[in-house]
């Protein structure tokens, strides 16, 4: 059965990119431009793993990152936050919102889906 993400994040072609990688993964993928877009799938159901970007407007990664761990159905779901912000203090500040892992932006195709499958605990399985 594959397994679905959610991936948050307000720019098309990222959120195309991201898309396109993780479907090549084996990853079915679930989209949202912005918070209120996330939370509303997130009412819908509950995916395996979440990718959030950092800056978005309205409510940002963090943000929703904290907002996501404070509801009973997704304060297990893994989070994954890939930021243009590579520094420490942007690391630390998703790892405390309750970010499963941290990821900077570019982002590799490779790199992606093997965080991800070690995330979701799947081995890394060639393909």
């Amino acid at each position: 059965m594959k397994r679905h993400i959610l991936v948050v994040d307000d720019e098309t072609g990222a959120l195309t990119l991201i898309g396109i990688m993780l479907e090549h993964g084996g990853f079915n993928v679930l989209k949202a431009k912005n918070a209120g877009e996330a939370l509303s799938q997130l009412d819908q159901s509950t995916p395996d793993l979440i990718i959030l970007d950092v800056m978005m407007p309205g409510m940002d990664g963090i943000e929703l990152c904290r907002v996501i761990r404070e509801r009973d159905s997704t304060n297990k779901t893994p989070i994954l936050i890939l930021s243009a912000r590579g520094d420490a203090e942007s690391i630390i500040k998703g790892m405390e919102a309750g970010a499963n892992d941290y990821l900077p932006k570019p982002i590799l195709h490779h790199d992606l889906v093997s965080r991800v499958r070690s995330i979701l605990g799947q081995g890394v399985e060639a393909g």
